[in-house]
């Protein structure tokens, strides 16, 4: 071949590597779909450069998988194990080895970025005839180039995708946050008849905890303190369904018992058995001093009436977890004078410290008796001073409420 033919070839061999790169390059600035940036590289390998056979493997999610494959339909997990394990950097030509998985390929090409593996590009059956590679491993290097760009592209392309549904996730938490900030009450009462206090401490930014208090047409307090199952959007949506339901409810004055059963049913028709709601509700009547209460699956609640302590359990099973409850259980108490009650959800006493032990319940009423006598803001700041006292710096395992009572 003469130096003018040389030269000739060289040039169209120039010019098809030219307009093959800007070929994927206004593919990726047009933003096609991946699929379709693969079907222009797969035209570019195989019908232009004759590569009978090819996979290609990126990282996505520390998980290396086959982005594309034709040709030999090989075990390719087996394949890039070995790629994998051999740590190859450069350009390997894989022909000469014996009883391997990969010696039915031609040649191997790594992508890297900083050091990084990004792809690796097993090729194979290369027709030496066609222009465009000829030599054989001479045209590696615009092989390589043309995979990293369009790895690079694949890449950003998920990072977008990720970016992008990261910050509908953070906007969805944000505007379900916004939405729990207002379903707990703005104000509590500190009156001639109670004295009311209560702290959230969320696990995460939306938390599965909610507590209300409210005063009802019959001139009775009607108070509540709930765990939904689960935490972040769906408890909090299921949460907001959940108060509008129970506040038209008493609205109507139905009694504790109707509450519980419409409640048990606006959970199964929300939440469709996914989830379940653990409560514990009370009315109070200032002008009998009765309290009525029904403990729905919820843990123990702490009350102190006429200088003893007693753990409210009487209920029924949380609200969600059968289509009907069979039993409902209310309990009763004739409170004294300055009777309180601590209600609270169980992320304050399954908190395990240093020594794997719990909060637990003896250190609730035993921490409660050492400030009973102070107003009930003071009260709860006590009792989470002792349990911070207590985790000493360990994160929170759960989400924590409290909603302490007064009767006066």
């Amino acid at each position: 071949m003469d130096k003018v033919s040389r030269l000739s070839q060289r040039l169209q061999l120039n010019k098809f590597k030219l307009a093959s790169l800007l070929e994927i390059t206004k593919g990726i600035n047009n933003n096609l779909p991946i699929e379709e940036l693969l079907s222009i590289y797969k035209e570019i390998v195989h019908v232009e450069l004759g590569i009978e056979k090819l996979v290609l493997f990126t990282q996505h999610n520390n998980n290396w998988l086959p982005l594309l494959q034709y040709g030999e339909q090989a075990d390719v997990m087996e394949m890039l194990r070995q790629i994998v394990a051999e740590e190859n950097k450069e350009i390997t030509v894989l022909t000469t080895r014996d009883n391997d998985v990969l010696a039915t390929y031609d040649v191997l090409i790594p992508v890297h970025h900083n050091e990084n593996p990004l792809a690796f590009l097993l090729i194979g059956d290369l027709d030496e005839e066609e222009v465009a590679m000829s030599p054989t491993v001479k045209h590696m290097n615009f092989i390589q180039t043309l995979t990293n760009v369009l790895v690079v592209a694949v890449e950003n392309k998920r990072l977008m995708k990720e970016n992008i549904e990261q910050e509908r996730m953070k906007r969805e938490i944000e505007l379900a946050a916004d939405m729990q900030s207002m379903l707990v009450p703005a104000f509590l009462p500190s009156d001639s008849e109670v004295d009311v206090d209560a702290l959230y401490f969320p696990h995460q930014q939306v938390g599965g905890d909610y507590y209300d208090y409210l005063k009802i047409p019959t001139g009775e307090h009607f108070f509540c303190i709930a765990d939904v199952s689960g935490k972040g959007v769906a408890a909090a949506f299921l949460m907001a369904n959940f108060q509008a339901r129970m506040r038209a409810m008493l609205e109507r004055n139905e009694s504790l018992v109707e509450l519980v059963h419409g409640l048990n049913q606006g959970v199964i028709d929300a939440a469709q058995g996914d989830r379940f709601i653990t409560m514990f509700m009370g009315k109070y009547d200032p002008k009998t001093r009765e309290l009525e209460y029904i403990n729905a699956g919820h843990n123990p609640q702490l009350m102190v009436n006429h200088g003893a302590s007693n753990w409210l359990k009487s209920g029924c099973v949380g609200l969600g977890m059968l289509d009907e409850i069979p039993v409902v259980n209310v309990g009763k108490e004739t409170l004294s004078k300055d009777a309180v009650l601590l209600t609270f959800t169980d992320g304050l006493v399954e908190m395990e410290g240093v020594d794997n032990e719990e909060y637990g319940y003896d250190r609730v009423d035993a921490s409660f008796r050492k400030v009973i006598d102070a107003n009930m803001k003071d009260v709860n700041a006590k009792l989470i001073e002792d349990f911070d006292e207590f985790r000493d710096g360990a994160r929170a395992q759960d989400d924590i409420a409290l909603l302490s009572i007064r009767f006066l």
